[in-house]
This record gives C-alpha cells, structure tokens and sequence, in this order.
C-alpha cells in the first residue's frame, strides 16, 4: 500500500509538471519579399521567448520550436524587421506565409578629419590618441576582441550602481533580471550566436534582452568598456560584454 501511494504522487506530479510546462511544437513558414514576391534566403527567424533560431533557406523556408503566444522576431539586412504572434491558427496549420517590406536606406555624408602632421616624431606622436585596452576570446569566435580595462575601477563602477537606485545599471539589471538571464541560452544555440556574430545594429540583442537599443551603449559604458569596444564590436561581443558584466552584478548584489 505504501508503494502504491508514492507511485500514485509521482504519477501526480509528472501529470502536473506537463500541464504547466506545455511540449514544443514546430512551425513553419515561408519568408518573400513583399514587393516582388520572391523568397528571401538567409532571412533570420527568432523565438524572442525560447531564445532559439533558425535561417530561410534558397526557397524561404523555415521551421522553428514554439509553444502557443510565443514572439518570433524576423530580420534581414536591407527589409524592415517584423514581429509575429504564434497563434493557434499557425500551430493548427503549421505553415504561414511572411512577407518583408524593403528598407529605404539614405547615406549620409561622412567627413573623414585626418591627423595634422608636422613630420616630427615627437610631436606627431601625441597628436595621436592612444588607447590601452585589453583583448579577450569567447568560444566561436576565430580572433580576440578588445573591451575595457579589467580593474578595480571596471568593479567598482558596477559596485556603485547597485548602491545607488538612480543609476541606469542598476534600474535595468534589477527590471529586467528575467530577459538577462537569458544571456545563458543565448550563447546555447548556435543560429543565435551565428547572427550576433554577424550584426552590428543592436536591433536584434535589445528585442532579445527587452530593452531599448539606446541603452546599450550606456550600459557598456557603466561596465568600463571603452568606446572604441562598443563602436567597433558585433552584436556578439557586445552579448559577451553584457553578460560578463552581468554576472558581475548578481555577484556584487550578494554581498551587498
């Protein structure tokens, strides 16, 4: 009898933990350019929720893991990004078509203000800004990248946002605690880390992390990441940076 008990707990609670944790399912779709109609391959498809990926192939075609209500957020360089609802509707049908509008691009005139140089050593040489930063390597990437000076100062300035409740590190870590612990499942799948790798818009980071794209900037600038790191670097770095600093922050918040 006490064996029978237990087994009909288990049962129970297995039957439970299903009906509050639904199974993926798998949708697909067909990406075209709305304008003349025709797939788009290597259009980006993100699950913002399960922060899982996938690509279109020659034909358009993708396929990815859902659960009902979940946001997929689509992209591709040159074509407006787009957010879709995964409805009952596409789960029940299991295949959609999605069109994307073409981005108008204007350029912008770029003036290029060389150094003025005198043809001395000694003088050209402090004409010309020096920064000293230190290069660090994550997995998948063939070549290091700079960031900030890792010292005491880089921990203090992180150390002083969560004492103070005004700072724009601590507002966004504390509010979005939830999106920036998905920097963990982020570095998982490997189509995520491939498109970072590849972007420099911040546009698909910030709908991943919840926050305005504006703020990244800022927020790496707390860390004590120099500004050449956060011009220069792809989305990927920057999901490094911001994960490190992070973990930093869940550390420090502990011993507060």
């Amino acid at each position: 009898m006490k064996y029978f008990v237990v087994f009909f707990f288990l049962l129970l609670s297995i039957a439970t933990q299903a009906q509050d944790s639904p199974l993926s399912q798998k949708v697909t779709g067909y990406i075209y350019n709305d304008n003349t109609k025709l797939p788009l391959n290597d259009a980006n498809v993100i699950n913002i929720n399960k922060v899982r990926g996938a690509q279109t192939d020659i034909k358009g075609y993708f396929e990815i893991d859902v659960q009902p209500n979940d946001t997929l957020h689509i992209s591709l360089l040159g074509f407006q990004s787009l957010r879709v609802k995964v409805t009952n509707d596409w789960l029940k049908n299991k295949v959609a078509k999605i069109f994307l509008t073409e981005r108008a691009i204007a350029l912008e005139e770029v003036v290029i203000n060389p150094f003025n140089l005198t043809g001395y050593l000694e003088v050209d040489s402090k004409t010309i800004p020096v920064k000293e930063n230190y290069r660090y390597s994550i997995s998948g990437l063939t070549s290091g990248y700079e960031t900030g000076e890792y010292a005491p100062n880089a921990f203090s300035k992180i150390l002083g946002s969560i004492f103070n409740p005004a700072d724009l590190l601590y507002n966004t870590f504390s509010n979005k605690s939830k999106e920036f612990k998905k920097l963990k499942d982020m570095k998982k799948d490997d189509t995520v880390r491939n498109l970072l790798a590849s972007k420099f818009d911040r546009e698909t980071l910030a709908v991943l992390l919840g926050i305005d794209k504006k703020d990244i900037p800022e927020i790496l600038q707390r860390c004590n990441y120099s500004e050449s790191f956060i011009q220069t670097a792809n989305d990927l770095q920057i999901m490094d940076a911001i994960s490190g600093c992070y973990e930093e922050y869940k550390i420090l918040k502990k011993v507060k």
